[in-house]
């Protein structure tokens, strides 16, 4: 069973997301010891900025008119297709930053709906594929709190990766990882690890359950 797994923090080291990702990788890594993983670091290797654009209009072109861009462009997005299209399951480590999704993963899902095969005509090649979404977030965002509804990314993702993409999709969310950084915050450290605690088990229960669902036939 293979995994697919995209990280988008910009961090190098101490990401928090990175570590909750690590925490299903390692339970599905139990589950399936010699099974190959296809990484995908946006965050620290973004993908071009201009290759969407450029495989959009290389797209309603045929193949001989195309420019050299272009051309790239759309191989480039047929290669990001065929990561997913090949992993058995999907793993997506994905930060809040700035109350919105980050411009890498932005370009890299536009690049890949420029595929045909993942375009809006055509049969969700993805559709029952089991994939885990983990979201950090530095604050808090949960009802009730002052900032509710700042969060514009997690809705988006799950409206790509369930409702557009069809994975059979499950998410593990992690608040306060700017407690300890931030001084402002310090009064939310007990909250803090409590929360931390909180994701931690629910990512190896996506991990052992990702590791254990297959695709229907």
């Amino acid at each position: 069973m293979s995994l697919f797994r995209l990280d988008a923090s910009i961090r190098v080291e101490g990401s928090a997301s990175r570590e909750i990702a690590d925490i299903v990788e390692r339970e599905w890594r139990a589950g399936n010891p010699d099974a190959p993983v296809t990484r995908r670091h946006v965050g620290t290797e973004p993908l071009p900025a201009d290759a969407w654009g450029a495989a959009v209009a290389g797209s309603y072109l045929p193949a001989e008119q195309r420019t050299p861009e272009q051309a790239g462009a759309l191989a480039l997005a047929a290669t990001l297709t065929d990561e997913l299209v090949d992993a058995e399951a999907l793993l997506f480590a994905v930060p809040l930053y700035n109350f919105g999704i980050s411009q890498h993963v932005k370009t890299w899902v536009d690049l890949v709906i420029t595929d045909p095969r993942m375009g809006p005509r055509a049969e969700p090649p993805l559709a029952g594929k089991p994939a885990v979404l983990a979201v950090v977030r530095g604050g808090n965002y949960s009802a009730g709190t002052p900032r509710e509804g700042w969060d514009h990314a997690t809705s988006w993702l799950r409206r790509i990766l369930a409702d557009v993409w069809q994975l059979d999709l499950r998410v593990v969310e992690r608040d306060f990882t700017l407690v300890g950084v931030n001084p402002a915050l310090d009064s939310f450290t007990e909250l803090a690890a409590e929360l931390k605690a909180t994701a931690e088990r629910e990512a190896a229960e996506h991990g052992r359950l990702l590791s254990s669902t297959r695709v229907a036939a």
